[in-house]
């Protein structure tokens, strides 16, 4: 007998506050993709792509990740756009790169975005998610979420998920599930990353360049100083009867 789902308590998102129409429209406001719109094949291949790109993100929209036998059901309309994903969340591509990487707590998090379209509301529902994760299996979390009350009313059958009222922060089908702080403890940090490298030469261009040189620092004025061309000084000496005291002194040879 599977557990009930812990109790939490929602916070304020906003996927929560209830839309004023056309006032929230910006360049951030999604494109919503039905089945019921779909009256062309490039038209059902640009809903498969989007659903490529909510569950598997935007960097694996690879043909290696296609799962050709779910695209066929879903043009034939023998599957829903709901199937369709569920199909896509248990396919093996997403469980080897998504679920194995990851801990029960960011796989929480990673499927909450991508399949119901919001953030986890606080610590609370992922704990309460991760233990159905535990006790009914990949497979049974992902029926968990997907026949969910909060995916109904989001979702339905036909629309293919999306990030619901995105106001700031990246993309949730932007964010790469294996650079993470948990996968890096497991498989450890490269030598050198193209972060680090851009800091250390950053640094070492502000130290050259004197940038950060606090005051009275003769650093500051090197270059200032190499423009100063002093005047040829000439010492005056005492006359001799008969001599020319500026005139070159002979030599030894």
């Amino acid at each position: 007998m599977a557990l009930p789902l812990l109790e939490y308590k929602p916070t304020t998102q906003n996927q929560r506050v209830r839309s004023f129409g056309p006032a929230d429209e910006n360049e951030d406001t999604p494109y919503i993709y039905r089945i019921e719109d779909v009256n062309s094949p490039g038209e059902i291949e640009a809903l498969i792509k989007a659903a490529y790109r909510q569950v598997f993100s935007e960097h694996e929209t690879l043909k290696f990740n296609r799962q050709t036998a779910l695209e066929s059901q879903l043009k034939n309309r023998s599957i829903t756009v709901r199937d369709f994903i569920r199909g896509l969340a248990k396919s093996e591509r997403f469980y080897n790169l998504v679920v194995e990487p990851n801990n029960n707590y960011r796989l929480v998090e990673l499927c909450l975005k991508r399949l119901l379209g919001r953030a986890p509301y606080n610590r609370d529902e992922e704990i309460a998610w991760s233990i159905k994760t535990a006790t009914l299996g990949w497979d049974g979390f992902v029926d968990a979420l997907i026949d969910s009350e909060a995916y109904e009313q989001a979702f339905g059958e036909s629309i293919v998920p999306y990030q619901r009222r995105r106001m700031e922060s990246r993309p949730f089908n932007l964010v790469t599930p294996r650079y993470d702080d948990h996968f890096r403890g497991r498989v450890g940090r490269p030598k050198s990353e193209w972060n680090t490298t851009l800091n250390q030469l950053t640094e070492l261009y502000i130290q050259r360049t004197h940038l950060r040189a606090p005051e009275g620092d003769p650093r500051k004025y090197l270059s200032m100083a190499s423009k100063v061309r002093p005047k040829p000084q000439y010492v005056q000496k005492p006359a001799i009867a008969g001599m020319d005291y500026l005139s070159k002194v002979p030599t030894r040879r």
